[in-house]
């Protein structure tokens, strides 16, 4: 490619304004640019917590975006996945104390299913048969809490810290914890994407019936 040709390519990029979904308040997520409209589609735009609301305190949320619609000048997002930071949940780490995790994945009332992660930290060492205890109590309260919120209820209140709090009240009394955190949440499939493979998975069952 020429110079000028380089250039040119340059000059026809254009930049547009990344917004973060309605229930994030359609905070401005920065910039990013693109030749081509189409060209902006799943593109992924992180930030932090601290960043949208304003407060330093927030900074170990990172926030993960992915842009789904394009208007003349602006970018529009939905939410793709919440995490914490690795250095401040090793930051929660003790010595002589469990670290105590769990992995589930569920389906809001809308359906789309999410998987989400969980993790308690206790005051001292907990056994083996109280691990087990605070780790399917963390997985029935996610499965219950999604059971009965949308999906933007739900991620609300894991990015709002309202699930993780919801469960320390409750797996404390099973053994001292010092700490419940959601580690991740991510967003897996959206609605339609599930009502299709669960129309494939019954389309497979008729068909195992059939050779029967």
């Amino acid at each position: 490619m020429s110079e000028r040709s380089v250039s040119r390519a340059k000059q026809e990029k254009r930049w547009y304004t990344v917004l973060a979904p309605e229930q994030f308040d359609r905070e401005e997520l920065g910039e990013t640019p693109a030749d081509e409209p189409e060209k902006l589609y799943e593109r992924t735009i992180e930030t932090t917590l601290g960043d949208l609301k304003g407060a330093a305190s927030e900074n170990n949320t990172k926030l993960t975006f992915k842009i789904n619609d394009v208007g003349s000048d602006t970018a529009y997002t939905e939410f793709k996945e919440h995490s914490l930071t690795r250095d401040y949940l090793r930051s929660l780490v003790r010595r002589g104390a469990s670290k105590i995790e769990a992995y589930v994945t569920v389906l809001t009332t809308d359906d789309y299913r999410v998987q989400i992660q969980p993790v308690a930290f206790t005051t001292k060492k907990a056994d083996a048969s109280q691990e087990k205890a605070i780790r399917e109590e963390m997985v029935a309260m996610i499965e219950e809490a999604a059971a009965e919120r949308t999906f933007e209820e739900l991620i609300d209140s894991v990015v709002e810290g309202r699930l993780s709090s919801a469960i320390y009240g409750e797996a404390k009394t099973i053994y001292p914890l010092r700490r419940v955190e959601i580690q991740k949440a991510t967003l897996e499939a959206h609605p339609e994407e599930v009502a299709e493979e669960e129309a494939t998975a019954v389309d497979v069952d008729e068909e195992d019936v059939a050779a029967d």
